[in-house]
């Protein structure tokens, strides 16, 4: 189906159906980080309409929303595997996720927080899947597979750089913009929602036979069994829930916001050390299955470490960008929010460059190990710039914009350091089997820095910034320096990537 496909109708070169794609996650990735980009400056203003939180309870809500987005793809990958396909998961997460923008744009406190949970639910369901739709457009795994991800991750980071900047001229709270609303750029992040939608639906005719329950999963009673595990699953979670919520109000388990968020990151990090330790012992059938899954445990601690820094873009960079930095150009000031757009524009300029500089370096290329130390040396090195630029903060003086600027010059880099080869990593590394899972483990690494930059992004009122950036920084170089000096001992678990795991246990 997908060599007609191919054949039939073509963009560029490449597959008509992969345009629909395109278009479809430029316009979701616009509305996410559209909404994204003035979250945590709604919640935390009290001057233009916001909600007036603390920075702590901001920080954990935001943590808690970002957390969710990346931990929700792993159901969503199962129902669309084993329940509707990944086309219609698509579709039925984008209505879910437009809903959710729609609410945000009423102004009440209910419709903020069932926007949210909507937005959750909906990118759970399409994120992982629209990928998974370009995979299936092609036959085969060559370069012109590659060469079209690489067109349809353009698509994300124009979105990406677009989103910020209109949402947050229209709805980001300001006295030079008495007009702007919040709401109305919740609004605007929905109506970029629904234009992924329109020529979503109506480009299916591109990406027929593509995005399918496959065959092994198709027949009737495997369909029911699937429905009948999600709705036991469904029903526990909901029976938790209500049991968590029922304790709390009677005064039984006492619990905050705050509190809850930092359990939920207790919680992850201590399942996924068992959930490693059980598969290493219990799973893996040789020494290099175990040493490879090891490898990937390694990975999932350096990818949630570089995240838990690099997530702050939307929290702690983005409050310091609104109440620290002189954002005047050609005297008008642009908006804390358009400084978001900033790290796309840096992806788009970069990733070109970053990816020939792999390709020239060939054999002398850097490991997979060495490269997440780069990667996390270089977000620390971005942290030490802004803790630098904060030591400027005195007697109410704001900073220039260019601290920020090559703030997420460098986190742009190390980001393109470690983000592809990390995804690369994992499927490489991981026994045929467990291919799925291990990509689980990446998504829940970043879940899980997405929740601790939110909950660092609260240490900025009771913190003096050059301290907060700067213990930020340590620690992203300190994790950077560990990789390198234990490269030769990843190295050597890795082994030869082309050796079939055949050795007995």
């Amino acid at each position: 189906m997908s060599a007609v496909i191919a054949r039939d109708k073509q963009w560029f070169g490449h597959p008509r159906g992969l345009s629909t794609l395109f278009f479809t996650e430029l316009w979701e990735r616009f509305s996410y980080y559209g909404m994204r980009t003035p979250l945590i400056l709604f919640m935390t203003d009290a001057a233009y309409g916001g909600l007036g939180m603390g920075a702590e309870t901001a920080g954990a809500i935001y943590g808690l929303y970002t957390f969710g987005v990346y931990a929700l793809a792993l159901p969503g990958g199962w129902i669309a595997d084993r329940l509707v396909g990944q086309k219609k998961a698509v579709l039925y997460g984008g209505i879910l996720i437009a809903c959710g923008h729609y609410a945000m744009a009423v102004p009440t406190i209910a419709t903020f927080y069932a926007g949210l949970f909507l937005i959750v639910l909906g990118t759970g369901l399409l994120k992982p899947n629209v990928s998974a739709i370009v995979g299936d457009l092609y036959e085969d795994k060559g370069a012109r597979r590659d060469a079209g991800f690489s067109i349809f991750y353009m698509g994300i980071n124009i979105g990406a750089a677009l989103g910020p900047w209109l949402c947050s001229v229209v709805g980001e709270g300001r006295e030079s913009a008495p007009w702007a609303n919040w709401h109305y750029g919740f609004g605007l992040a929905g109506i970029g929602m629904t234009l992924a939608l329109v020529q979503y639906v109506w480009g299916q005719k591109y990406i027929e036979g593509a995005g399918e329950l496959k065959e092994e999963y198709a027949e009737p009673d495997k369909v029911a069994e699937a429905w009948r595990q999600f709705k036991i699953g469904l029903g526990a979670i909901i029976g938790l829930a209500i049991a968590i919520v029922a304790l709390a109000a009677g005064g039984i388990l006492p619990i905050t916001l705050l509190g809850f968020a930092q359990a939920t990151g207790y919680t992850v990090s201590v399942l996924a050390a068992l959930y490693f330790i059980w598969v290493i012992g219990f799973v893996c059938h040789n020494s290099i299955e175990r040493n490879r899954v090891g490898v990937c445990a390694i990975l999932f601690v350096g990818a949630a470490m570089f995240w838990s820094g690099f997530e702050q873009a939307g929290s702690s960079f983005n409050l310091f960008a609104r109440d620290d930095t002189n954002r005047e150009i050609f005297g008008t000031e642009i908006t804390a929010g358009a400084l978001q757009s900033v790290n796309p524009i840096f992806i788009i300029l970069l990733a070109p460059v970053i990816g020939m500089l792999w390709v020239w370096l060939d054999r002398r290329s850097p490991s997979i190990p060495a490269k997440f130390g780069f990667g996390l040396v270089l977000l620390g090195v971005g942290f030490l710039v802004l803790a630098w630029g904060s030591t400027y903060l005195v007697d109410g003086a704001k900073v220039g914009m260019q601290w920020l600027v090559v703030t997420y010059f460098f986190h742009t880099v190390g980001e393109l350091c470690l983000s592809p080869v990390g995804l690369s990593s994992m499927t490489k590394l991981a026994p045929e089997r467990l291919v799925g899972q291990m990509m689980g483990t990446w998504f829940m690494g970043a879940a899980l820095g997405n929740l601790m930059a939110g909950l660092v992004s609260g240490f900025t009122v009771t913190m003096e910034k050059p301290q907060l950036f700067g213990t930020v920084a340590a620690i992203a170089v300190g994790g950077g320096f560990l990789f390198f000096v234990f490269t030769p001992v990843v190295k050597k678990m890795i082994g030869n990537l082309d050796e079939e795991p055949t050795e007995a246990a």
